[in-house]
Order: C-alpha cells, then sequence, then structure tokens
C-alpha cells in the first residue's frame, strides 16, 4: 500500500475534501489523524475509517490555536509514534468576505487565522516530529484564487492563500535539505459545502463561474484527494516547493 506505515495528520478532515483524503490515506495504509473543528464531524471520519478496517482517531482542533496543535501532534506521537505527513486542509470562507473595504476586520482577522496561521502551526510542531524520523510530506492547500482575481472578491481568503504559497516555498527551501518536502495543492471550485457558500446565498455568478471550467463541472473532493496521496507518498519524494493547480482548465480559460 501507498502509505503503509505512515502517520498523517489531515485538518477538516471531517467534511469535504478533508474526509475525503482521510478515507483515501487509510485505505492506503496510513495511520490517520482527524484533527476537526466539529467533534461530531470528526468522530463519524474516524469511525467510517475504523469500520473500514483502517485506524484513525479524531481530535477536536482550532487550527488557530497554538495549544490544540500542540495536542494533536503529541496525540499522534503517543497513538502512532510520530508525524509523517501533515496535511493542513482545514480553511474557513464565510460570506461575510468581500473587498478590503467592506469585509468586517474580524472577519478577516479570522480567515487569516484559520487559513495561514494554522497551517504555520501545524508546521511548527509537526516538522520536529518528522526531523526525528528523518523526513516527511506538508501538504497545504491554496486555492487558485491565490493568484487570480475576481468580479466578486474575497479579499481575506485570496490573500490568505496566496501567502500559504510563499510560506510552502520557503519551507520547501529550508527544510528539503532534511527531508522534508513542502508542496501546494491548488484547487478550482469543488463540491463541498464551503467552496459553494456563495451559491448557497443565491450568488448571482455561479453560472458565470461555472463556464469557466472547460470540462464542464465543478471538481471533487476525491479528485483533491488522489493529488494528495500522490504527494504523501514516496511516490513525489523528488516533488518539493511545487503549485499543483488542480482546476479542471479554469485557469487557461479566457472568456
Amino acid at each position: 500500500m501507498r502509505l503503509d506505515g505512515k502517520v498523517c495528520i489531515i485538518t477538516g478532515a471531517g467534511s469535504g475534501q478533508g474526509r475525503a483524503a482521510a478515507l483515501r490515506f487509510a485505505e492506503e495504509g496510513a495511520s490517520v489523524v482527524v484533527a476537526e473543528i466539529d467533534a461530531v464531524a470528526g468522530s463519524s471520519a474516524a469511525d467510517e475509517i475504523g469500520a473500514a478496517g483502517g485506524e484513525a482517531i479524531a481530535v477536536e482542533t482550532d487550527v488557530s490555536v497554538e495549544a490544540d496543535w500542540q495536542h494533536v501532534v503529541a496525540v499522534a506521537e503517543k497513538q502512532f509514534g510520530g508525524v509523517d505527513v501533515l496535511y493542513n486542509n482545514a480553511a474557513v470562507a464565510p460570506a461575510a468576505d468581500g473587498s478590503v473595504v467592506d469585509v468586517p476586520l474580524e472577519v478577516w482577522d479570522r480567515i487569516l487565522a484559520v487559513n495561514l496561521t494554522g497551517p504555520m502551526l501545524g508546521c511548527r510542531h509537526a516538522i520536529p516530529q518528522m526531523l526525528r524520523r528523518g523526513g516527511g510530506s506538508i501538504i497545504n492547500t491554496s486555492s487558485i484564487r491565490a493568484f487570480v482575481g475576481g468580479s466578486q472578491p474575497i479579499d481575506a481568503y485570496t490573500a490568505s492563500k496566496g501567502a500559504l504559497v510563499s510560506l510552502t516555498r520557503s519551507l520547501a527551501v529550508v527544510y528539503g535539505p532534511q527531508g522534508i518536502r513542502a508542496n501546494v495543492i491548488a484547487p478550482g471550485t469543488i463540491r463541498t459545502p464551503m467552496a459553494l457558500v456563495h451559491d448557497a446565498h443565491g450568488d448571482p455568478g455561479s453560472g458565470m463561474r461555472l463556464a469557466r471550467y472547460p470540462v464542464g463541472r465543478f471538481g471533487e473532493p476525491e479528485e483533491i484527494a488522489d493529488l494528495a496521496l500522490y504527494l504523501a507518498s514516496d511516490e513525489s519524494r523528488w516533488t518539493n516547493g511545487a503549485v499543483m493547480v488542480i482546476d479542471g482548465g479554469a485557469m487557461i480559460n479566457y472568456v
């Protein structure tokens, strides 16, 4: 199996892309730490993995809180022996986000706390464990919104995802020589409740947004999980500092 013997922390693993990755990683032999702010959703994901014969434990986690990260990494070490893969998937994209002239400051601060400070804290506490095990893989989830603007701005989300790309590149250079790879997945719109929040609020641009996708549809969480699996596995041992856009061709489509 592609992840046999590896210990993987996946944030936001109770639903959406994170849950799809947790299930996929476990199928491939990983021991999965489901780090999830929603304790019920996290336990559900861990139970589903266990019912399928996999190994997982759920840890209630607010990724913006350093003490929670200390606890998550300690659980991974106690239960499974350490950390090999850190998948920083958790993010928020509230409908209250918008242009810098109107996004409430508390909304801006919360988005950056979860989407940027959260991955930083995860790396801060997981990297020492990876070094003790001789290396590892950091996977950070950005977005195509890190590279393009939009007629309907979500500036806090965009800023957080762009900064995460830069942070990942720095990690790749600093820790690559020590056996730790750091890479970015930059998805387009994926059919999850968070990504489609603006559609749920009656976003009149949803049809126009869909038209940007040459494949004629939004992505599915399992399609992101397949790419994350590659980055978590030893198959990607020479992949470091990469930004892997997976968007059905949306970014190359000039309309």
